[in-house]
């Protein structure tokens, strides 16, 4: 599934426009940080899909449900639209053990770079790997 979202030429692409993926990106680190439903460990935005390592404190439908629910309402009043935003399902995965950990971790920040959306991890400006700050933006970012 992965391999036909990263090498999608079709479809929509909302999450490719700033604006929309430093929602998400607040989002994320507001579920973190002023909800404390998750832990936060790596993500990565991509153009069509979000990829994340989290450990829940909370079931996922109270911190998974909110966190589409908010980024598909505020996404939706960017674009201007009333459509759906995110698929219905999601994919998780239990985390057993360190090297899996680092496993996942990896595959999450390498993923732009697998796609062809970057030469590094560190270049995707929406990634845990460039050091997103929590205002969504990669430091030093400028907005033209």
């Amino acid at each position: 599934m992965d391999r036909l979202l990263d090498h999608a030429r079709v479809g929509p692409f909302h999450l490719r426009q700033p604006e929309i993926a430093r929602l998400v990106i607040q989002a994320l680190y507001d579920g973190e940080s002023r909800f404390q439903r998750s832990h936060l460990h790596a993500f990565v935005v991509m153009p069509n899909h979000v990829h994340l390592l989290v450990t829940p404190s909370v079931p996922a439908r109270k911190w998974l449900g909110p966190l589409k629910g908010f980024t598909a309402h505020d996404s939706n009043r960017i674009l201007r639209r009333h459509a759906p935003f995110w698929q219905d399902e999601s994919y998780d995965h239990l985390i057993r053990n360190d090297k899996e950990f680092t496993r996942v971790e990896r595959y999450i920040e390498y993923n732009p770079v697998t796609a062809g959306l970057a030469a590094s991890p560190e270049d995707f400006p929406w990634s845990s790997a460039r050091g997103v700050s929590p205002s969504g933006l990669p430091p030093g970012f400028c907005p033209a």
